[in-house]
C-alpha cells in the first residue's frame, strides 16, 4: 500500500463531501457503473454499498473497474509525463491493440523511462493496464452477446499455441519443458466472463481460475510439485464436463456443478472451502457468518485467507462472501466479475432453479 487508508465510512463521507484532501491518495470502484473515480469526482454520488476505496489507482484497474470519463482520475498522473499521457491517450484510442514493448519504443520511448512512471504512477506496467483493459472488454463483448471466437481473440489466446507460450510464461517453464502424456493437463476454456485455465486429472478438477489472477503462477506452480512435475497440456474428462456445466451456468441454465474436485490446500482450507460450497446460491455471507457456521467463530482471518487462497473459481463459491457491512470486498477475478456472478446467482434463485 501507499497510504494506510483510514475506515470506509471515512473515505465515503470524503467522497460526499468531494474532499479535496484525499486527491491522489484514494480511488473509489464503483459497482454499478465499473468505473473508478476521484473522491472529487462530480458525478452523482453511488450509495456505499457500491463503493470499495483502493489506495492506488492500479489497484482499481485490477479490480476489474475503467477509469471514470468525467473526473478522468488518471490525467492528472499524465500532465507532468508527456510520455504517460501520449501513451494513455494512445490506449484510449485503441484499447483492443495488443501492444508489446516494440510499439512503445516505435514512438519514441525509452521503455525502462516508460516503465518506471507507470509503476509510479499507477503500480502496474503500461503493457499490464492494456492487457487487463483488453481482458475487461473481452468479458464484457461476451456479456452482450459477442462470439466465443471474438472473445477468445480479446483475451489474446488465438491458438493452442499461444495458450501454451503464455502457460509457459506463468510457470517460468519453456514450452517444452512440459510433460507429455501428464497426471495433470492444463487447457483454457471460454466463459461470458473471460478466458479460465482449467487443470485436471484423470478423475477430477484441480484448478480453475481466470488467467489474469495474480495467484496463477503460484497456483501452477504447487501443483507441479505436488504432481513431481508432471504437468502438461490437453484434456481429461474433467475439463470437458466443468466447460458444459460452466457454459450452462453462465447461460443461465443451471446452477449445478457435479464436477469432481480435489483442490491443493491444507485441511483447514478444505474444510473452508467445503463450507463455502455449502452457502446456497443466490445467498451471501460474511468472512465472521461464515467462521460461525463453521464452528470457529475465532477464526475468522483465517478464514478470509483461506477463501483468498481458493484456486477453483466460482464452483468453490468464494464470490459468495462480502465485508462485514455487506460491500464488495477483493475478488482475484476482479470485482466487475463478482457483481456479474452474484447477480447471476440471484437470478438463478427469484427462478428457484437452485
Amino acid at each position: 500500500m501507499m497510504f494506510d487508508l483510514p475506515d470506509d465510512e471515512v473515505l465515503y463521507t470524503a467522497l460526499l463531501g468531494r474532499d479535496a484532501a484525499w486527491d491522489g491518495r484514494a480511488w473509489v470502484g464503483v459497482s454499478s457503473t465499473g468505473v473508478f473515480c476521484r473522491l472529487t469526482c462530480p458525478a452523482r454520488k453511488p450509495k456505499r454499498e457500491n463503493c470499495t476505496f483502493y489506495d492506488t489507482m492500479g489497484a482499481a484497474i485490477e479490480a476489474g473497474y475503467r477509469a471514470c470519463k468525467r473526473c478522468h482520475p488518471m490525467a492528472p498522473a499524465a500532465e507532468g509525463e508527456p510520455a504517460v499521457k501520449a501513451l494513455l491517450a494512445a490506449l484510449e484510442a485503441d484499447p483492443a491493440r495488443r501492444w508489446a514493448e516494440g510499439d512503445v519504443a516505435a514512438m519514441g520511448y525509452d521503455l525502462s523511462t516508460v516503465r518506471r512512471a507507470f509503476k509510479r504512477h499507477f503500480g502496474m506496467t503500461f503493457l499490464e493496464m492494456a492487457r487487463l483493459g483488453r481482458l475487461r472488454a473481452g468479458g464484457a463483448e461476451l456479456v452482450g452477446g459477442a462470439s466465443v471466437i471474438k472473445a477468445q481473440m480479446e483475451a489474446g489466446y488465438a491458438s493452442g499455441s499461444a495458450f501454451r507460450a503464455a502457460f509457459a510464461e506463468w510457470t517460468g517453464l519453456a514450452p517444452g519443458a512440459f510433460v507429455k502424456n501428464a497426471m495433470l493437463r492444463a487447457d483454457w476454456i471460454e466463459t461470458p466472463m473471460g478466458a479460465m485455465v482449467a487443470v485436471s486429472s484423470e478423475g477430477a478438477l484441480h484448478l480453475l481460475e481466470f488467467t489474469e489472477r495474480k495467484a496463477l503462477p503460484a497456483e501452477l506452480a504447487a501443483l507441479r510439485r505436488d504432481a513431481k512435475g508432471s504437468l502438461g497440456f490437453g484434456r481429461f474428462a474433467s475439463t470437458d464436463q466443468i466447460e458444459r456445466e460452466m457454459a450452462d451456468f453462465m447461460s443461465g441454465q443451471s446452477a449445478l456443478f457435479e464436477t469432481p474436485l480435489r483442490p491443493l490446500g491444507t485441511p483447514f482450507m478444505q474444510e473452508v472451502w467445503r463450507a463455502l460450497r455449502e452457502i446456497p446460491a443466490g445467498q451471501t455471507r460474511s468472512y465472521s457468518q461464515l467462521a460461525r457456521d463453521m464452528g470457529r467463530p475465532d477464526a475468522t482471518r483465517a478464514v478470509a485467507r483461506a477463501n483468498g487462497a481458493n484456486p477453483i473459481a466460482i464452483v468453490i463459491p468464494c464470490h459468495r462472501v462480502l465485508g462485514a457491512d455487506g460491500s464488495l470486498t477483493g475478488y482475484g477475478g476482479g470485482l466487475w466479475r463478482k457483481q456479474k456472478l452474484i447477480e447471476l446467482e440471484r437470478g438463478f434463485a427469484a427462478k428457484g432453479e437452485i
